[in-house]
């Protein structure tokens, strides 16, 4: 991706990184955020994709609205390059069945403008079917111990008990009332819902899904109130996030460290800010680390200069966290 230059206080990125990294500065990258302006784009592409498999021939994808002026009037889901699903702009998720075991797939999601016309195609999102299974029709039982709690005024996280399987619980689906709004593998046990109305009470509920596809009788329902206010709440934040220059071939860097927020899925972007303002929006490719993370960018060749820096992650539904705790550097201190 080409790197457009900045003012020279904050000549970004000149990077070593732990992970396979592609960067982009402010207004390069396909993240909106609460910054925009008004007006926006006319249409772009859905944001917040994700896959989860639920079965081994069946795939949930979901999305959220994309920026946009112009009426939406439906979705177009492709697998690879083949549409296979068109929805009306009221529906946000979708499942794709009749898929391969133990094979890959990539989804992309595009809008539907009111003249017909598709907007641009979103991030690409890959996910891999499980195994067939021998002849299983025992659903799993049902998730135990389901608590849950706000962040803010627009996010929940949900923790639970892994439900048990004879076979193996391949995934777990979260329930607004009645309606499947959320999945995450069955190796988890919690999950962080965002894009919340604040002062709003909801009611959870979570399933626990196989194989087979059977699916669990629900969970017990948890009530939660998100707070008023529109502001993301401390779960969403990176955690463990540390800062440090260093000197390398006459100049200084800058070395972060911080570990993801428990999103429920992977973190695909993130955006730092420093001395209070956007410097750059770093993306990973095809795939994020799930654990610790790291990015190091050019500061300078000034001796003594002191910066302030700190990030956020972007959520699963195309919005940005809370932001990390700021951390205050001084170049050759």
């Amino acid at each position: 991706m080409p790197v457009r230059r900045v003012p020279p206080r904050t000549l970004l990125p000149r990077a070593a990184c732990a992970a396979a990294l592609l960067t982009a500065l402010t207004g390069c990258g396909p993240f909106p955020d609460g910054d925009a302006e008004a007006d926006g784009p006319a249409l772009s592409a859905p944001v917040g994709v994700t896959a989860q498999a639920g079965s081994p021939t069946s795939v949930h994808v979901m999305w959220n609205r994309p920026v946009s002026t112009t009426e939406i009037t439906g979705y177009e889901v492709y697998r690879g390059s083949v549409r296979v699903k068109e929805l009306t702009a009221q529906q946000h998720m979708v499942d794709v069945t009749g898929l391969r075991a133990k094979t890959r797939y990539e989804f992309t999601v595009r809008a539907r403008g009111e003249d017909g016309s598709l907007g641009p195609v979103s991030r690409r999102v890959s996910v891999r079917t499980p195994a067939t299974v021998a002849a299983d029709r025992s659903a799993p039982g049902r998730p135990e111990g389901l608590r849950g709690h706000v962040d803010g005024g627009r996010a929940a996280t949900l923790t639970w008990r892994r439900a048990t399987d004879d076979k193996g619980v391949v995934s777990y689906d979260v329930y607004q009332g009645t309606t499947k709004i959320h999945s995450v593998d069955g190796g988890q046990t919690r999950a962080l819902l965002t894009g919340l109305r604040p002062g709003t009470a909801y009611r959870f509920s979570v399933r626990a899904r196989d194989a087979a596809d059977n699916v669990s009788p629900a969970s017990d329902t948890v009530r939660l109130t998100t707070a008023q206010g529109k502001d993301e709440g401390p779960g969403t934040a990176p955690d463990d996030f540390r800062a440090a220059t260093r000197r390398a071939d006459g100049a200084y860097y800058i070395d972060l460290k911080w570990t993801p927020p428990q999103t429920g899925g992977e973190v695909p972007a993130y955006q730092v800010y420093l001395d209070g303002e956007q410097a750059t929006t770093v993306m990973w490719g095809d795939s994020a680390p799930q654990g610790g993370s790291a990015y190091s960018f050019y500061i300078g060749k000034e001796e003594g200069a002191r910066h302030r820096v700190k990030l956020r992650a972007q959520l699963p539904d195309g919005t940005w966290g809370a932001f990390s705790p700021e951390r205050t550097v001084t170049t050759g201190g």
